[in-house]
């Protein structure tokens, strides 16, 4: 072998070794906080990222290198992308005063910042989902639920959220947060569940 192409091959191996990784993946947080994991498979097996911020880096030789990177250097290498990824899915709950569609007044002042969460999602999905607690029979408890559901409704169309984007339903009594006896007064049934995604 000549020396000239002894150096051609030198220069693109050092070129092709600090060229990094041919792919890098990396695990993010899940929005909703929940462990989450990937599989990373190449010809010379398997390797798992089951942290947030783990990265698998692929060699041209298909081996895979991991290393745990900070947020912030991930935020800057993929700042753009990141940016275009839609919020997740939310559960927001609003409870309600005894046999009225009037929210308590703890629900009433968090209304405010719900409305706001959801006007800075361009194209929110909504299902409003109303409840009740036991107090009365099981078919008004059904109007009830979705006398409730529907005020929110109102509310959220109010607030700017364009109703054509807001299914309502309503449970009744059948989905109690808090099992309680029937005829029982319970707060935290008492509630209409906003559901974004």
């Amino acid at each position: 072998m000549g020396p000239l192409i002894f150096i051609a091959c030198l220069v693109a191996a050092v070129a092709q070794h600090n060229a990094g990784p041919r792919e890098r993946i990396t695990l993010l947080p899940s929005q909703d906080g929940k462990p989450s994991a990937v599989v990373v498979a190449t010809a010379k097996g398997e390797t798992v990222l089951d942290q947030p911020y783990r990265s698998a880096q692929v060699g041209g030789n298909a081996s895979v290198a991991t290393v745990t990177e900070q947020e912030s250097t991930v935020r800057q290498r993929y700042g753009p992308l990141l940016a275009t990824l839609p919020k997740g899915a939310a559960v927001f709950t609003v409870y309600f005063e005894t046999n009225t569609e009037d929210l308590v007044p703890e629900s009433a002042a968090r209304f405010a910042q719900i409305r706001d969460e959801l006007a800075q999602r361009p194209a929110p999905e909504v299902i409003v989902i109303g409840h009740t607690d036991r107090v009365d029979s099981m078919a008004y408890n059904d109007a009830l639920s979705l006398k409730r559901a529907e005020r929110v409704r109102q509310l959220l169309a109010e607030a700017g959220i364009p109703a054509d984007s807001i299914a309502v339903a309503g449970r009744g009594e059948r989905e109690p947060a808090v099992q309680t006896a029937d005829g029982k007064a319970e707060l935290r049934n008492r509630r209409v569940e906003i559901r974004v995604r």
